[in-house]
């Protein structure tokens, strides 16, 4: 059985930039600290991929510290500091939250003290992109980088999170994204590695493919793949849509609660490769396995969360109810899925729902 992978949010396949990238690093084998030419051969390196990352991300390459991932990175920004969040966030960045920022039906944030609060640009889940407030302490930009423009040093966040294996990289490599003059001591003590702020010898391989990986995903969105994306999206939407009458996409619309959630607000912007859909009463979980064995990798959430069997926090946090939020699976597209391949998603999906609801 051919399988089609339309779980993009969780991971991407390994461009094929970055492999050459990577395997080009391996034979270089000096340590980017030495001050030999095998050393300056490794610094050389790391700086270009520096420079590629900062480039696609709209900042100075001075102000990207390499990491193992978003979750470090986020962990250095974020440690420490009496910093709100909403509970839209990943874990990795809500684990470190003192307060809890507001959410509306649609999955905005509410920020009332940007110097003291973390948002994230685009969520894993419903896709929602929020606009950020000027002064912002820090947002995770994981899920956006790559997918839509961005320019760091216009957002008005102070720091930014991002991720190798998000947008066609390795996994186990990211970065913090700082404001140019923003100092942060790091957590990791030994070497003066990343300009003192973060110590231990840089993961050049993983850099490097990262950097590969950054710069073949802003030609990609200068080019405009990532529209012809959103087009498929919207076919597979339709299609679900016509399938059922109670189907419901977070993000695009909002709970029952309007008098809560305030009426007449227009949609936010969402992510173009992601659709959340619930199906009340047939368990996200369930739906993710029936999938699988039809050959299609979807989610029910954050691929950090699998394996907990509840409902989804995001949804929570929207006003959607516990067997809406538990019902909901996860459909996150990239450049390589066409209009066949989701036609046939959503055939295959209805008529399993509808043996779902025959077998009551």
């Amino acid at each position: 059985m051919a399988r089609s992978y339309l779980d993009w949010n969780a991971t991407t396949p390994l461009r094929p930039e970055a492999r050459t990238a990577m395997i080009a690093a391996m034979d270089i084998v000096g340590n980017p600290s030495s001050v030999h030419a095998e050393g300056r051969a490794a610094i050389g390196l790391l700086e270009r991929a520096r420079a590629q990352v900062a480039a696609a991300l709209g900042a100075e390459g001075q102000d990207i510290v390499f990491t193992s991932g978003a979750t470090e990175a986020s962990a250095l920004a974020l440690a420490g500091r009496e910093c709100a969040g909403a509970r839209i966030e990943h874990d990795a960045v809500s684990a470190w939250c003192t307060h809890t920022l507001p959410v509306d039906g649609y999955g905005r944030v509410q920020v009332s003290n940007p110097a003291h609060s973390t948002v994230q640009l685009a969520n894993s889940e419903t896709g929602v992109i929020q606009t950020l407030p000027d002064g912002l302490w820090a947002s995770d930009m994981t899920q956006a980088f790559g997918k839509v423009p961005l320019a760091f040093n216009w957002l008005g966040a102070t720091c930014g999170f991002v991720s190798a294996h998000k947008l066609g990289g390795p996994k186990g490599v990211g970065a913090l994204v700082l404001r140019q003059g923003t100092e942060l001591a790091s957590h990791l003590k030994g070497g003066g590695q990343e300009m003192g702020r973060r110590a231990g010898t840089e993961n050049l391989i993983g850099i490097a493919g990262f950097g590969a990986a950054a710069e073949a995903a802003a030609r990609d969105l200068a080019d405009g793949v990532w529209d012809k994306v959103a087009e498929i999206r919207n076919i597979l939407k339709k299609a679900l849509e016509a399938s059922a009458q109670d189907v419901y996409f977070p993000g695009w619309e909002t709970p029952g609660d309007q008098e809560r959630i305030g009426s007449g607000q227009a949609p936010p912007a969402i992510l173009p490769n992601t659709l959340s859909v619930i199906s009340p009463g047939w368990k996200g979980e369930t739906q993710v396995m029936r999938m699988d064995l039809q050959g299609f990798a979807v989610s029910a959430g954050s691929a950090c969360s699998s394996g907990k069997v509840r409902a989804s926090d995001v949804l929570r946090a929207m006003g959607w109810s516990e067997t809406e939020a538990g019902s909901a699976m996860r459909i996150s597209l990239g450049p390589e899925i066409d209009r066949e391949t989701v036609e046939r998603f959503a055939e295959s999906w209805a008529k399993a729902r509808s043996k779902h609801r025959a077998r009551g």
